[in-house]
């Protein structure tokens, strides 16, 4: 997936940030990094990106709702939007938390997700063996 948006905000929006990110990460970045270079190379500020990250985070398990148990797609887009409220102060949170880490360092982000994501990734991206025969 990050690669995807990589080459896609590569085709959209050109420049050297972007371009430097493809070269240092050849089989992809983690996503909350190309995330966010990409919504500097499209001109977004960081409350922009918050938000463009917390709708990817609950855009697609709604959307998997919808495909996977067939929940009526009018009823999985009504819970987004009475999740808005409750979006925007996380967005609020994590720029001003984002502002703190530039003077007090990563200590200063909150921990409040789930730190087994961040192992399941660092052993995904060592692994060496092909997941499925196809």
């Amino acid at each position: 997936m990050p690669r995807q948006l990589l080459r896609a905000a590569r085709a959209t929006w050109p420049g050297a940030e972007l371009d430097a990110l493809a070269r240092r990460f050849p089989k992809g970045a983690h996503q909350p990094v190309v995330l966010g270079v990409v919504a500097r190379a499209a001109g977004l500020g960081p409350e922009d990106a918050a938000h463009c990250a917390l709708y990817e985070s609950v855009g697609g398990p709604a959307t998997a709702t919808v495909r996977l148990l067939s929940l009526d797609p009018f009823d999985a887009t009504a819970v987004l939007a009475r999740l808005a409220p409750e979006a925007d102060r996380v967005a609020e949170t994590a720029v001003r938390a984002a502002h703190r880490a530039t003077t007090e360092g990563v200590d200063a982000l909150p921990a409040r997700s789930a730190p087994l994501l961040e192992l399941y990734a660092e052993a995904h991206a060592a692994r060496t063996g092909r997941l499925f025969a196809s």
